[in-house]
């Protein structure tokens, strides 16, 4: 069961407040990549979609299936592998050439800061995309606004792709949310 505050709507563009955990399950993911998908189809028609790795490729895969573009993505992270060994992001993979001359929109989970947007639109103006928007699932109110987001909020989110993580053959609850989620 999906953990949502009362009165969460996903339409709308505010959610939980600071200090709350907003526990996504797969069904909800999939109803804000839908919502978010509709959102960009009424202002722009985007021929390829840019995920941006690692996990702005799940929505980015998705967002690119239900408008029917072709899809890509371009790793720029502070991390390697499970570390962060970088206090700003860096862009670690170029931007695909197939956005040569095309329209491109640039995806990812979560948005706070923007460096990761920034970096990731620099880079797709250096391969020479006619024209570029971003999206987010969720954007930070105080922070960076991408053109299209879902979801507007200040909760520490708790992603089903991340809310359990493999360890020594067994998933685990990811200890960044012990204590938000029952075993």
């Amino acid at each position: 069961m999906t953990s949502m505050p009362p009165g969460f709507n996903p339409l709308e563009p505010t959610g939980p407040t600071p200090g709350e955990f907003l526990e996504l399950e797969w069904e909800m993911f999939g109803e804000l990549c839908r919502a978010l998908a509709l959102r960009v189809a009424r202002d722009y028609q985007p021929d390829i979609v840019v995920g941006i790795a690692r996990a702005g490729v799940i929505p980015g895969a998705v967002i690119a299936s239900i408008l029917q573009c072709d899809f890509h993505s371009m790793l720029i992270s502070r991390k390697a592998g499970a570390e962060v060994v970088r206090d700003r992001p860096a862009v670690l993979s170029a931007a695909p050439s197939d956005a040569m001359d095309r329209r491109v929109l640039l995806v990812d989970e979560i948005t706070t800061t923007g460096d990761t947007f920034r970096l990731g639109l620099a880079a797709v103006r250096d391969a020479h995309a006619a024209e570029i928007r971003t999206a987010a699932m969720f954007a930070r109110p105080r922070g960076y606004t991408p053109d299209f987001f879902a979801l507007q909020t200040d909760a520490t989110l708790i992603f089903p792709w991340d809310r359990k993580l493999m360890d020594h053959g067994d998933f685990q609850v990811n200890p960044r949310y012990r204590g938000a989620l029952e075993e």
